[in-house]
């Protein structure tokens, strides 16, 4: 893999006229546009948190907030249009796990993750959901783990390198496991599978799979975070199950171009600081199953260089590949 600099919000400043605005000072100015790009579908995970801190913006700012999805090529489009858009604070980008992990997957993409986007702020992350079906002769964490040491087991996912492959991969490689990746067009025929026998496993996200939980066609063996999760109490954190190293959270996160001026990242990061610590975006949030983790530039730019990190190795371990 080529070695290429991974520290963020330390890239030279690209200093362009702003659109909108003379000064970062008068950013942004009533009843201007900003234009939050959503790299994947509507009403998916990154979607509807979009929508929720774009509609409080837009109208604490009294500024207009269009959503505007851009699918395809696992989140690249998005991300490549508003890396090439002018450094005004015009044009958000809504970001996952996916393009930290995309950093390594693509390394060929038409843009340059790190050298092309700086990062605003991170708004929340739901946690994988480990889950077979309601039939299914595995009980727990721990018989998973010994069926996948003892027997051929598969397992599906929302496509290559997405979060439910890059979490099976990690727990191939703990578990020193092999069980077979069968990657899906999106996460919802993924588990309509699963449900009807045709999958052994999916490390799941969260929202695709809490529903089918509840409505006892799946069964939850453990949940990829460091607590217990609200929604299903009862369902051990994997470090309760015996694998405290498998911590997945698929987080959301805002990034703008490269160039554009401190104190408009600053401003933006702040309100969406304030939005989320709301009792009642919070509660917003939880209900789609995020859990808010809001963090400003300064604390948000560290984190993403540790992921970029930590799934460049798990990528190249596992051989994944994508291009």
């Amino acid at each position: 893999m080529r070695r290429r600099e991974l520290t963020l919000g330390t890239v030279a400043a690209i200093t362009l006229p702003t659109a909108a605005w003379a000064q970062p000072g008068d950013y942004p100015k009533a009843g201007a546009t900003l234009r939050y790009i959503v790299p994947f579908p509507p009403g998916g995970l990154t979607d509807v948190m979009a929508r929720v801190v774009g509609q409080q913006i837009g109208e604490h700012w009294k500024v207009n907030v269009v959503v505007d999805n851009r699918p395809g090529g696992g989140g690249q489009i998005g991300a490549d249009a508003v890396a090439k858009s002018p450094p005004d604070g015009a044009t958000l980008l809504a970001i996952t796990l996916t393009h930290a992990a995309n950093y390594t997957l693509f390394p060929k993409a038409p843009y340059n993750f790190v050298k092309d986007l700086k990062p605003v702020a991170l708004l929340a992350g739901s946690p994988m959901l480990i889950v077979v079906p309601a039939t299914s002769k595995i009980q727990t964490f721990k018989d998973l783990a010994a069926a996948a040491k003892s027997g051929k087991l598969n397992a599906g996912s929302s496509g290559n390198g997405t979060p439910p492959h890059l979490t099976l991969a990690l727990f191939n490689d703990i578990a020193k496991t092999e069980i077979q990746h069968v990657p899906y067009k999106g996460g919802a025929p993924s588990i309509t599978d699963l449900m009807g026998g045709q999958l052994d496993v999916i490390f799941s996200n969260f929202p695709e799979a809490i529903a089918h939980v509840k409505s006892g066609k799946l069964r939850a063996l453990a949940i990829c975070s460091t607590a217990r999760h609200p929604a299903v109490p009862e369902v051990p954190t994997t470090a309760e199950a015996g694998m405290p190293a498998l911590l997945v959270e698929n987080w959301t996160a805002m990034m703008v171009p490269v160039g554009t001026p401190d104190a408009v990242i600053a401003k933006l990061g702040a309100e969406i600081v304030r939005i989320l610590a709301s009792p009642d975006i919070a509660e917003r949030a939880k209900t789609q199953g995020f859990t808010v983790d809001a963090r400003p530039a300064d604390k948000f730019a560290p984190f993403l260089t540790d992921e970029i990190q930590r799934w460049a190795k798990v990528i190249v371990s596992a051989k994944i590949s994508v291009e």
